[in-house]
């Protein structure tokens, strides 16, 4: 049990972490929240390898522009999550999230040239469904609008992110995947947390500083996670992240999910869930096919999924 309850709290504090920002949305701009994830979390991973020499492995790669692409991808899908928050509820917000198994596949098969089952492709379709049975009723508000704009940008960052992290699988450590996103996030937004800079009194400084520790504690427990799991048994439980975000809603605003966004989470999550399970399905016949077995999933503590992990969304 101890892959999926690392798993469990990862999960929590990436919701912990959306909720923090969305409480932080209302007075501090962009720029100031983000820059301030990482001037926190940049000193927080070297006091690590201070203590424990070596801590996250070597900073030399074979694939600089790769990571170039997703540490951009990364600074892209961090601020419009934050941008979307501000207009959404954590649990809507997730439900557009939820989007991304099928832009990863969509990615994968363009990019990467794997084969997806025409099956798949159709249970895409019908979670996208899921996703405009749920946003629908609510188009009617312009801040609704942006907020479901932001979120879908973010998503399809999160899942270029996803895809680059596939292709560097074969890459050990984890100091690039921590440090590189962390000083292109000071260059990017540290001039704007300059200019738009706005004085929080102590209880809101340390929620800004709370992020950046939020932020690299989420993401360390669920590299943790697939290194006493593998990704077979902890993918499903991913979707905790639905309950995670009403749970918050009710707790820090006192709202529920209402009708459609509860249908539409359904109608997404058995899409996904059924998505996965045609390729499964293809895999193991083709492997069959092949007169040999299928090749098992990436064992415990395999760079593929600590990268999976550290992209800097919930899985």
């Amino acid at each position: 049990m101890k892959g999926p309850l690392l798993l469990l709290g990862g999960i929590a504090l990436f919701g912990l972490l959306d909720a923090n920002s969305k409480l932080l949305s209302g007075a501090y701009p962009v720029g100031q929240v983000v820059a301030m994830r990482y001037l926190v979390l940049l000193p927080a991973f070297f006091a690590l390898r201070g203590l424990y020499p070596g801590f996250g492995g070597t900073f030399r790669t074979a694939r600089p522009w790769l990571h170039a692409l997703r540490a951009a991808a990364m600074m892209l899908s961090a601020g419009s999550f934050f941008l979307g928050f501000r207009h959404l509820a954590l649990a809507e917000g997730y439900l557009v999230f939820f989007t991304s198994p099928f832009l990863i596949l969509a990615m994968a098969a363009l990019t990467l040239g794997e084969r997806v089952p025409a099956a798949a492709w159709a249970w895409c379709l019908v979670g996208f469904g899921g996703v405009l049975l749920a946003v629908a009723p609510k188009l009617g508000g312009g801040g609704s609008l942006a907020g479901y704009g932001w979120l879908m940008l973010g998503t399809l960052a999160f899942s270029v992110t996803q895809t680059v992290n596939r292709q560097l699988k074969g890459e050990a450590g984890l100091a690039m995947l921590v440090v590189g996103p962390a000083l292109l996030g000071l260059v990017l937004f540290g001039p704007l947390a300059i200019r738009d800079w706005v004085a929080p009194p102590p209880l809101d400084l340390a929620m800004l500083m709370l992020n950046g520790l939020i932020a690299g504690s989420a993401s360390v427990l669920t590299a943790l996670a697939y290194r006493h799991a593998d990704a077979a048994r902890l993918g499903p439980l991913g979707y905790a992240a639905m309950p995670v975000s009403g749970l918050l809603d009710l707790a820090f605003w006192g709202r529920l999910p209402d009708l459609p966004t509860l249908l539409g989470a359904s109608v997404i999550i058995f899409a996904c869930v059924m998505s996965e399970r045609v390729r499964q399905r293809a895999a193991a016949a083709q492997g069959i096919s092949g007169g040999k077995r299928c090749a098992p999933s990436a064992p415990s503590g395999s760079g593929t999924t600590s990268r999976t992990a550290l992209s800097g969304r919930s899985p």
